[in-house]
């Protein structure tokens, strides 16, 4: 008798891979679920940017609750978030923490800020991706909550916007405030 199986396995493999492909493209990236959140920021410690005195280190994030905003000025995403981002600050709704994320030059962060105006209370430079790392950074913008502990409560994978904070961020930070 002969067998056909040999020239069927590659048709049953590519439609196993095409189920589970099809499955992926369902799934929405900005609601990953990061491995961090309720652990603790892992230890970092960056220099400052070009033109800052002080960096930015994991030991900042205690005793308040605050965002930790990765950024770049290469990141068109960014700079759709950061005029909100300076509403936050004039409005002092919160500390932002920055880190200045894989610039082509030292200098590209620095002149950013100066041109779009520096939301942030300390700023990294993270040119190795130490900072991101720490945090499980996948891409810019991304934004975290850290509580009054040093943990992470909340991870948002792209711009902030004035619906997404009103709908997610603000009724996170009201709770934790409450703590």
């Amino acid at each position: 008798m002969n067998s056909r199986w040999p020239y069927y396995t590659p048709l049953i493999i590519l439609g196993i891979l095409a189920f589970y492909f099809a499955a992926g493209l369902g799934q929405n990236p900005a609601k990953v679920k990061s491995v961090l959140i309720n652990k603790k920021v892992p230890e970092f410690l960056l220099p400052p940017i070009e033109g800052s005195l002080k960096g930015f280190s994991n030991s900042d994030l205690k005793n308040q609750v605050v965002l930790v905003n990765i950024f770049g000025s290469w990141c068109v995403s960014c700079r759709i978030e950061h005029p909100f981002l300076m509403q936050l600050k004039e409005k002092k709704s919160i500390p932002i923490y920055g880190i200045d994320w894989r610039e082509p030059d030292s200098t590209a962060g620095p002149k950013w800020l100066e041109k779009f105006g520096n939301p942030y209370t300390l700023i990294g430079d993270d040119p190795n991706s130490l900072g991101a790392i720490a945090f499980g950074v996948t891409g810019a913008p991304e934004t975290f909550i850290v509580d009054k502990n040093g943990i992470i409560r909340f991870k948002h994978l792209g711009p902030i916007t004035k619906d997404n904070w009103d709908e997610t961020f603000k009724p996170i930070l009201e709770d934790l405030r409450k703590k």
